[in-house]
């Protein structure tokens, strides 16, 4: 049994990969959840059905994070429900949800970002403007390519290999064209050795030009940053979700309620009433 199923976890990887075009790093992340929770899960058979009890794989992992679990589990959950498709009839045990709090980074203040832009280079600077005024994943920036780039727009390939067409802004376009003047690459945007640029890569430099002015700020943070900009400017929170390539409105909604918290805020700093005692 233990053959049959780490065959069927090499499988449900390569479908991750093939099918559902899950990054390099979110596959990793898969393999080695899987390769540990295997390690303890207990696996029983009954009447052609397989039984996980996730019970001592839980007790094992009982002392991380509530969302560090949650991810965990959710890994083993995608898992079993492939080995279903499969037609491999798999229940689990012990699969009590764990309740994560939807809360997202603070966004990065603007007058930061062009703080920090002033002292990157011009490749650095390059990067966190395409995150900051795209909106883009960094693994979308790392697989960017040059023949997806035009005068006002910018296809990237997001997840499950869903293409989107996204808004370019002049002052982002004039960036691209100085960049590329003096950097002469074949296919994509950043290269090295005629290779795509690596995600750790692009984030060590996003990380690199916050730190010179005290802050640490990731790529996920900047994308966090678009997208509250936009809904607090009076975007329909439609488009900005199309905009994000999110699959469901729902992950955009989590968004409106960081909006307005920063409303709230300025709300209370704004209004007389607000400044006085009652």
């Amino acid at each position: 049994m233990k053959k049959l199923i780490a065959e069927k976890r090499v499988q449900f990887l390569e479908y991750l990969e093939e099918i559902k075009g899950y990054s390099d790093l979110t596959i990793k992340s898969y393999a080695d959840i899987l390769f540990e929770s295997l390690q303890y899960i207990e696996i029983l058979e009954e009447d052609n059905t397989l039984i996980f009890n996730l019970m001592p794989y839980r007790i094992y992992i009982s002392k991380l994070n509530a969302k560090t679990i949650s991810k965990k589990l959710s890994a083993i959950r995608s898992f079993v429900k492939y080995l279903n498709y499969t037609k491999l009839s798999v229940i689990l045990q012990a699969d009590d949800s764990v309740k994560v709090a939807k809360t997202l980074p603070k966004p990065v203040k603007h007058v930061h970002v062009v703080e920090a832009l002033q002292r990157a280079d011009l490749k650095e600077k390059l990067v966190v403007v395409m995150l900051y005024t795209l909106g883009v994943r960094i693994s979308e920036l790392a697989s960017l390519e040059l023949e997806n780039i035009g005068e006002s727009w910018v296809r990237v390939l997001g997840k499950g290999k869903k293409e989107r067409d996204l808004p370019l802004l002049k002052q982002t376009k004039a960036l691209l064209d100085e960049y590329l003047a003096i950097n002469r690459t074949k296919k994509f945007l950043f290269e090295k050795n005629g290779e795509k640029l690596s995600e750790n890569s692009l984030r060590y430099m996003v990380n690199k030009v916050f730190r010179n002015v005290n802050l640490k700020v990731t790529p996920h943070q900047l994308r966090h940053s678009y997208a509250t900009a936009l809904l607090n400017s009076g975007a329909p929170i439609v488009d900005v979700s199309e905009l994000l390539g999110h699959s469901s409105m729902a992950t955009t909604q989590i968004y409106t309620k960081l909006g307005s918290v920063l409303k709230q805020q300025n709300y209370n700093k704004a209004h007389p009433l607000c400044k006085e005692d009652m």
